[in-house]
């Protein structure tokens, strides 16, 4: 392993738990499948993340290919995706995305208030998407996948990133219950906002180095 592929390892890997943001959306997770049997429960948080991981898959693969397709180059992406993971970043330290996520379970909570207790089937929306496949991780896979310039090693790197930060938050919504007695609110705000500075900075770099990119390609 180089350094550029440990590099993709190491940076992946903070990206992805900062725009899949395990911590914040667990919660959300236990609060949408309150009331709902163990064995829901299970299910919930299994088909959530194998259905996000497919689609983060799909867009590792033929991103590249959709953005040919509509004649864009990817320094440009780099510099689009930079600049929609900077607005997250500052979602994340003014604490506007949890709110948003917070607005959106509460809806869907609504939604089916007339029957308490059911076992309500939230794996593909909200939970896959858009709150562990959204627009911040498919831009991230999409914009790692293409530094990784079609070295195996890189993008095994990407994956392993992508999939260990699902894989925790698998582990997470399997055990919120306890975890959340020991978090609190308090430290997983504080938490949020500390990741979000580091998004900010990783949103920063993406949008130099596309902004360089056309430059030196004459774009």
């Amino acid at each position: 392993m180089d350094a550029l592929d440990l590099g993709l390892l190491t940076a992946s890997l903070v990206t992805f738990f900062v725009v899949i943001d395990p911590i914040g959306v667990a919660p959300i997770f236990a609060g949408l499948t309150d009331g709902s049997t163990p064995q829901h429960k299970r299910t919930m948080a299994i088909k959530s993340v194998i259905i996000a991981t497919g689609v983060l898959f799909g867009f590792a693969f033929l991103g590249e290919w959709l953005l040919g397709a509509l004649h864009v180059s990817l320094d440009a992406f780099r510099a689009a995706g930079g600049v929609l993971l900077f607005m997250l970043a500052l979602d994340m330290i003014f604490e506007k995305r949890t709110e948003r996520r917070e607005e959106r379970a509460d809806a869907l909570n609504e939604a089916d208030e007339t029957i308490p207790g059911t076992n309500v089937d939230i794996s593909v929306f909200p939970m896959a998407i858009p709150m562990l496949a959204g627009p911040g991780a498919i831009a991230s896979i999409m914009l790692f996948m293409s530094e990784a310039e079609g070295s195996l090693t890189g993008q095994l790197m990407v994956f392993g990133g992508m999939g260990a930060n699902l894989l925790l938050c698998l582990v997470l919504f399997l055990a919120i219950g306890p975890i959340m007695k020991v978090l609190g609110e308090t430290l997983a705000a504080m938490i949020t906002r500390i990741l979000g500075v580091i998004l900010a900075a990783l949103a920063a770099q993406f949008i130099f180095d596309g902004i360089q990119g056309a430059l030196l390609s004459g774009g």
